[in-house]
């Protein structure tokens, strides 16, 4: 196959085909909680293995049910959330608990329902997901008050309705945007969000390196190229090009955008000045990550070019998942 370039392609999904795309990806396509592998010197991992298990085997809430005390028991919650660092195992969990339930369900990115409410309309959104089951939300953040306000209406809604929550994030949710926005003036619907849910939390270290992310291998524009023109299935695009274009795509497409290849060469990278662009790039290592696509590069490594500004700030928890990403990605065997 000719190698293709990310750069010229720009996905447009229609309402049906984001409804259609709310599944796991093709990572996580046959995970099961049979195949999730608890670290033994690390008990939360079976604690949250086996509740997760116990949640899958409850039947469904009452619509009716969604305002509850804080102080509510386990059983009168609606929805779990799974907390814990990069890299124990917090997506396949979701995936699994989405894959043990039977009837309507989505799984999809915070980013992917934002944008899908968006698209559809906010009512047409909750008439059509209160008929679901079971909705999984991966990468549950808040970036902008925006985001809270919508979030915490339709899931209340959801909730009322009877439909069943479960959630993965880095932070816990009654410090959801915190360090990027005036997250103090949205308490009650931050702590609306969270009323929702009961905490699980996962401790271990990273399971896909046990430790600092590798440094990324650098290649030289020369082997870079040949190694795309030598592999099936490849893209090869220039770093500052593939970013400029990145703003011109939505965030909840660049699952489409690199849907159909299994390497992705970038060359030219370089260390990323603009935040925008920063959080832009981390969407698209998750969707890289998500669809098992390689990674290698010239110029400099992929695990560099956060700067330590971006490591320190509000969003330094996504920038450390990327790195973990990238490196995964990045290595050779890869």
């Amino acid at each position: 196959m000719p190698v293709a370039h990310l750069a010229t392609r720009n996905p447009e999904l229609t309402p049906d085909e984001l409804l259609a795309s709310l599944v796991p990806a093709r990572q996580f396509a046959a995970v099961s909680f049979d195949s999730y592998l608890a670290d033994p010197a690390e008990p939360s991992q079976a604690a949250a293995l086996a509740a997760l298990r116990a949640f899958s085997a409850e039947p469904a809430p009452a619509a009716g049910r969604w305002l509850r005390r804080r102080s509510a028991p386990p059983e009168d919650r609606s929805g779990v959330y799974l907390d814990g660092g990069f890299g124990v195992g917090k997506t396949h969990l979701l995936a699994a608990l989405w894959h043990a339930h039977v009837g309507p369900k989505a799984f999809g990115t915070f980013v992917e329902y934002t944008n899908l409410v968006g698209a559809l309309g906010f009512e047409s959104a909750v008439k059509q997901f209160a008929s679901y089951r079971l909705v999984c939300l991966d990468e549950f953040e808040l970036d902008d008050p925006g985001d809270t306000m919508l979030m915490s209406t339709f899931l209340g809604r959801l909730v009322a309705d009877g439909v069943r929550l479960a959630a993965t994030s880095n932070t816990l949710p009654d410090r959801l945007g915190e360090g990027r926005f005036a997250a103090d003036d949205f308490v009650r619907e931050i702590q609306g969000l969270a009323a929702h849910f009961d905490v699980i939390r996962i401790e271990g270290p990273d399971y896909r390196h046990r430790g600092d992310p590798r440094p990324a291998v650098v290649l030289t524009d020369d082997d870079l190229t040949a190694l795309a023109n030598g592999a099936d299935r490849a893209a090869l695009d220039d770093f500052g090009s593939l970013l400029d274009h990145l703003r011109s795509v939505h965030p909840s497409r660049y699952g489409a955008l690199v849907a159909e290849i299994d390497l992705l060469c970038l060359s030219q990278v370089r260390p990323l000045r603009d935040q925008a662009d920063a959080l832009r790039f981390v969407v698209l290592v998750d969707r890289l990550y998500d669809s098992d696509v390689a990674l290698a590069g010239s110029g400099m490594p992929m695990t560099t070019v956060f700067s330590p500004e971006m490591l320190a700030g509000g969003y330094r928890k996504k920038y450390y998942r990327a790195l973990s990403r990238i490196s995964s990605l990045s290595r050779p065997s890869a």
